[in-house]
This record gives C-alpha cells, structure tokens and sequence, in this order.
C-alpha cells in the first residue's frame, strides 16, 4: 500500500496551492493508495477529509506539520495542536504520551526548518522522513545514511505544495493501512519503507547501501 505521508492544503497552509479535493484526485490518479494531510500547525481539515475520503472511497489520514526550536516534525495521534512551539524533545514527549508519533521532516533542506544533526540529541524519535519531495537529493541521501546509522525508520513524502508534485515520493506500507492508528502501529514496528515515482502507477522501492547512490 502506498501513501504519501506529507502533503499540504491551500486550505490550512498558506504556502500551498493544493486543494484537498484535487490532492485526492490526483493522487488516485497516480497509482497512489492514500494521502496524508500535514497542514502547518493545523488539524482544522480534519472533517472536510473524513467527508471527502468516504466520497471518494479513498484513504485520507490527517497528521500535521509542527515547527519546534530545532525543526519540523510531522505527527501523528496528537488530538490537539500545541498553542505554543516547544523544543522538539517536549513535543515528542507529548506525542508519546499520546500514543502517537513524530517523524523528523526534511532533516538536512538548509532553508532552518530542518533539524540535521539535532536528531541524533532526539529522545523517542519515530522515525525520519529520507526522501522528500522538496529537498535536494544530496540532502535526502543524507537523511537516508544516519537514519539507517541510528536504525530509524525510513518514509518518503512529497512535501508537496502544488499539485504535480504529489507523490514525487511516498511511503509502502507492505502490510496496508486502513487508518491513522494503522499507520502509527506500523511506523512503530518498522513495516515500512521510502519508494519514489517512475511513472504514473509505477512506484520503485528505495534500497540501497551507504555506499551506492540513485
């Protein structure tokens, strides 16, 4: 099963030109199996996905994107968005006493959004985002290398703001999803892995050692 874990709306996200309805679309038109929605700071679009999800018939997850002091983190399972921004270690606190999970996004894009080598000060961290659709492959293959060196999970998203760029990079989920509790339990377990986009409906799987580049 393949999701795009990282998409934002015009909606709630300011610097995006996607409409939710469209996003949906288009990301069934591609081959892709589910979409998440990962607005700054917000998790207002949560009803308007539910809606469109069930007319559709297509899987729509509602995370959120949260800057802290050191970075970007996309969570999971967190009912209520934090009022105030927080260091990274008491917002990941928050999402594990929540049962949820945090996921460090685009670690190394230079634009101070990016949490680089603070990963590795991270307790509890859930997983890093390798592969994103909107950060320079040298910098994606950086996130890849000490992900695997502090055996962290490894997704792709496309991080998209305009509609073409959906599924640029995504996430399989071997074992398939049916909601946010099943994405969160499978990112815990490690049953996933970053694919990137060939062609429409054709998705490759990302594998491949330190020592070999795509």
């Amino acid at each position: 099963m393949l999701i795009d874990i990282h998409i934002h709306t015009k909606e709630y996200s300011s610097c995006s030109d996607i409409e939710l309805e469209e996003a949906i679309v288009k990301a069934k038109s591609i081959g892709l199996d589910g979409i998440c929605i990962t607005d700054h700071e917000s998790k207002d679009i949560t009803y308007k996905a539910i809606e469109l999800s069930r007319k559709h018939d297509f899987l729509v997850i509602v995370g959120v994107e949260i800057l802290t002091y050191e970075g970007d983190l996309l969570v999971f399972g967190l009912e209520e968005v934090p009022k105030q921004k927080m260091s990274a270690n008491e917002l990941i606190s928050l999402v594990s006493k929540a049962g949820g999970i945090a996921i460090s996004a685009h670690p190394y894009r230079d634009n101070g959004r990016g949490m680089g080598d603070n990963i590795r000060r991270l307790g509890r961290l859930s997983g890093i985002e390798v592969f994103n659709g909107n950060t320079e492959l040298f910098q994606n293959i950086k996130a890849f290398d000490l992900a695997k060196e502090l055996s962290l999970p490894c997704l792709g998203g496309s991080d998209a703001h305009k509609l073409e760029r959906i599924g640029r990079y995504a996430t399989l989920f071997p074992d398939g999803i049916r909601d946010e509790k099943d994405l969160i339990d499978a990112i815990k377990h490690r049953k996933v892995s970053p694919v990137k986009c060939v062609d429409i409906n054709s998705f490759q799987e990302i594998k491949f050692l330190k020592e070999e580049r795509i």
